[in-house]
């Protein structure tokens, strides 16, 4: 019965939400449903089990999405984002649309700059690009897509998405973990998604199709409530808040829109390499601190201090362009409330599931997989991911209730711990593309495609990419270990 009331539950929450109900009210409730077949008490399960655990990722996570969302927030309202845009479509022009989208989108997001906004400024951008370059705009979503959510978000050591911090406090890694192997899974994904794109649109080119009129727009999409209630479970950034504030009309020069992106990157690899490591943090293990290490808590610091200090840098290089600044920081910050609670939820169910004695019939399948660790923690990611629609929120839940394991498991082996991360991560946003994830939902929409017209050429450059990525990082590094 209380294998039952678990994929019970699970399966409320993907019917639910792939309907378009909030994650905050189902997770919940389809926690306490497998808490009720497993005969626990439901109460104690919702206030002690699923509220420790959602204020735990709270407590642990939530200064990335506030400082991640405001980021995204100035960098689009100063016009950064727009003039990195236009840059590499002035450059790479309308004969390489495709290519300057791609790119374009991997510019700002591995800065730093969240899905969300890129996808709201670069959609009408590649619009127009393909209107002048004749390409069907049904390609436009995927070529977003593998700019923004594939190799910048999972692959490239060093990115400062929220996927690559949740391993962290697990395996005490840094953003950094196992970068060579990162770097060879971002071509992978980069290379395979720039060909298959090509390639379609070449075939589009032989059969005569054109850049057709879009459906929708990037404001219609802002305001869909749907959108936005499978958009939060899946990233860092609520569209809501998009529209709010308001975007420059002078835009900065492309050197100083970059600046704020280099920060990021320069400051989180000096923080994790040089600076963090030379602390005395030994006052971590007293109780006031939570008797914690560095190991658990420094990858975060990281990524905070490199985005507040790109967040300094930006206001100082474009106070004069950021008119409304009290309605735009208030947007960021209000765009990173709903979505850190909509994963804390996701969270929480997962703890209430891990809790249950059925629980361990799971767990002895899962790292019964044949393959060894690294295959049972990319199973396990998947499938998570895959069912809730969201790479972080599956990614959590997995490592919540297997994580410590996977953890003796890997010392038992003699895998190095950023290896485990990277396959966790890179794990985790393959099959949360599927068609009810958030970010595939809103780009869709933001594209004016739909599904029928837009989704095989996602299924390809997300999935498809990903898993041979996957695939490459698992093998090379059971080969080699970790570099």
């Amino acid at each position: 019965m209380g294998l039952l009331g678990i994929l019970l539950g699970l399966g409320l929450l993907v019917w639910l939400a792939f309907r378009g109900w909030s994650v905050l009210g189902l997770a919940p409730i389809a926690a306490l449903v497998a808490a009720a077949f497993a005969g626990d008490p439901l109460l104690a399960n919702w206030t002690q089990t699923f509220m420790g655990a959602a204020a735990a990722f709270i407590a642990q996570f939530f200064p990335l999405f506030l400082l991640g969302a405001l980021f995204g927030k100035l960098m689009d309202d100063s016009g950064s984002v727009t003039a990195i845009a236009h840059f590499m479509t002035e450059r790479l022009g309308p004969h390489r649309a495709i290519l300057a989208v791609v790119l374009a989108g991997a510019l700002v997001t591995y800065g730093g700059v969240s899905v969300f906004v890129a996808m709201f400024v670069l959609a009408p951008m590649g619009q127009a690009l393909f209107r002048a370059a004749d390409v069907p705009n049904r390609l436009l979503p995927a070529a977003v897509m593998l700019g923004t959510a594939t190799f910048t978000m999972s692959a490239l050591p060093g990115t400062p998405a929220i996927q690559n911090a949740i391993p962290m406090p697990f395996f005490g890694t840094t953003p950094f973990a196992a970068p060579g192997l990162g770097v060879m899974a971002a071509a992978i994904m980069l290379g395979f998604g720039l060909w298959w794109l090509t390639r379609a649109e070449s075939a589009a080119r032989r059969a005569g199709e054109g850049f057709a009129p879009a459906l929708g727009s990037a404001s219609q999409a802002a305001h869909d409530p749907v959108v936005r209630e499978r958009a939060t479970a899946s990233h860092e950034f609520d569209p809501a808040e998009v529209e709010h504030g308001a975007r420059s009309a002078q835009l900065p020069g492309f050197g100083v829109a970059l600046l704020p992106l280099v920060v990021v990157i320069t400051v989180n690899l000096t923080m994790s390499l040089l600076v963090l490591p030379r602390l005395d943090t030994s006052y971590l293990a007293e109780l006031r601190w939570g008797e914690t290490s560095l190991a658990s808590v420094g990858g975060v610091w990281s990524v905070i201090v490199a985005l507040a200090a790109a967040i300094i840098v930006l206001y100082l290089c474009n106070r004069g362009r950021l008119l409304a600044l009290r309605e735009t920081v208030d947007a960021g910050l209000n765009a990173s409330a709903l979505p850190v609670l909509s994963v804390a939820s996701l969270v929480g169910f997962g703890a209430v599931v891990a809790s249950l004695p059925a629980f361990a019939a799971v767990r002895d399948w899962v790292l019964g997989i044949e393959g060894g660790p690294l295959v049972g923690l990319a199973l396990a990611t998947n499938v998570l991911s895959a069912l809730t629609g969201s790479a972080s929120g599956g990614l959590t839940i997995a490592l919540g209730a297997l994580g410590e394991t996977y953890m003796q498991l890997a010392a038992a082996h003699g895998i190095d711990p950023a290896l485990m991360h990277r396959v966790a991560v890179i794990g985790a946003a393959t099959l949360d593309s599927l068609p009810h994830n958030g970010a595939v939902v809103t780009l869709l929409a933001v594209c004016g495609a739909t599904h029928r017209q837009s989704y095989l050429d996602i299924v390809m450059v997300a999935i498809v990419g990903a898993l041979l990525a996957l695939a490459a990082v698992i093998a090379v590094g059971s080969t080699v270990g970790s570099f």
